[in-house]
């Protein structure tokens, strides 16, 4: 790398994850990793990793992502997760690549389509996301009894998407309830995969008797949508009026811990590259936005927004000291006020380890994980480090 400014993504700790989530959920047959946005800006260099670790099937938001996967393995398959044009069929037939169905008229056009080869597809409903699916147990139906119109159409997957985790609401049983009602008039144990949940339907819900597929979103990347119980006064009315909530709308049991250990693979580095002095009234950066109220020493730092640091970043790591970001965040650098024990070239934390785990950096910030994660973008390198080797990858 050209500059000392990169992002380190740990393939073991990743692997390990995986290995962990199916010791504690063993009993699903399918567990799709999720990786979309660059695996969360975690780069598709870690899919082997998640497939050393039991993931058997991945799913992308696009074409372009999901031809991006096969540089990296060509046998795993591949779900896209939104419809894709009907001119690039071939394509998805020619890689391995799994189609959505999420409307009866593009399923009418695809139905017309001349296939070299058999076309995986997977049935979305919309069960109260609003956003894409099918709605209706009529348009469910047509859609399954003129499959076999064309030959070269195979149903493999009928799926939905929960809007929300249906701890203290009635949104995700009401969604379970509409699934049911959409497909009733056929036999869900024929359909090869059946898939209705996210990392929090895991880990909030008992396993959906019907369901043989599971969805495994940031839960891979090291957040175990575990909650912390609280304790006190103030805890214990706030269960009274959870546990009141819960059986006024009759919501199914649900659960808010779980015993998962999981660790986050990433870690944000940066180097020193100019350090100096400052004095009492001095300002750092556009609009003056800091002025020294002593004598100071100033750090830059070669990372700015444009490479994905948050704009209300509060502190980085220098030596296994925090220090504080000063100054308004720049487009490629930003600014710390240190002591003089930080010399030039000394590697500088943003993201990651013990002081400056993901989900502290996060809440400081006023975002949440998934935007940290995809924040970061593709202009910094990614260094992946393996049981035996490190690789570099630019994205």
């Amino acid at each position: 790398m050209y500059r000392q400014t990169y992002l380190e993504v740990d393939c073991e700790k990743l692997k390990n994850n995986i290995i962990e989530i199916k010791k504690n959920y063993p009993d699903y047959n399918y567990y799709f990793g999720v990786v979309k946005a660059n695996a969360y800006g975690h780069g598709s260099y870690i899919i082997n990793s998640l497939i050393a670790g039991g993931i058997n099937y991945l799913a992308v938001s696009s074409l372009e992502e999901a031809l991006n996967l096969r540089t990296y393995n060509t046998e795993i398959p591949i779900l896209i997760l939104e419809p894709i044009h009907l001119n690039h069929i071939e394509t998805c037939i020619q890689n391995n690549i799994t189609i959505t169905v999420s409307n009866t008229e593009y399923f009418k056009n695809l139905l017309k389509s001349e296939l070299s080869n058999t076309l995986k597809l997977h049935i979305k409903l919309d069960t109260g996301m609003s956003r894409l699916g099918i709605q209706t147990k009529e348009d469910f139906n047509f859609i399954i009894q003129n499959i076999p119109q064309n030959p070269k159409l195979f149903l493999e997957g009928i799926y939905t998407h929960f809007a929300t985790s249906g701890i203290l609401d009635k949104h995700w049983d009401d969604q379970l309830e509409k699934f049911e009602k959409i497909t009733q008039d056929i036999d869900l144990s024929t359909i090869p995969i059946v898939h209705m949940g996210r990392s929090l339907t895991l880990v909030n819900h008992p396993k959906i008797h019907f369901c043989n597929g599971i969805r495994l979103g940031i839960i891979m990347y090291g957040m175990s949508q575990s909650m912390q119980k609280s304790t006190g006064l103030k805890a214990f009315l706030r269960n009274i009026r959870n546990n009141h909530t819960k059986k006024k709308l009759n919501i199914s049991p649900t659960t808010t811990t779980n015993n998962l250990k999981l660790q986050t693979a990433i870690t944000l580095y940066s180097e020193v590259i100019d350090l100096r002095k400052i004095k009492k009234n001095d300002f750092v950066g556009y609009g003056a936005s800091y002025i020294a109220n002593a004598d100071s020493i100033i750090a830059t730092i070669p990372i700015g927004y444009a490479d994905g640091v948050p704009r209300k970043i509060k502190h980085v790591v220098i030596n296994n000291t925090k220090y504080n970001v000063v100054g308004d965040i720049c487009m490629d650098m930003l600014a710390v006020k240190v002591d003089d024990t930080v010399k030039l070239g000394d590697k500088v934390i943003l993201v990651g380890g013990d002081k400056l785990p993901v989900k502290t950096v996060a809440n400081e910030c006023g975002i949440n994980s998934y935007t940290l994660f995809t924040g970061i973008t593709t202009r910094v390198p990614r260094v992946y480090k393996t049981k035996n080797d490190s690789v570099e990858i630019k994205y």
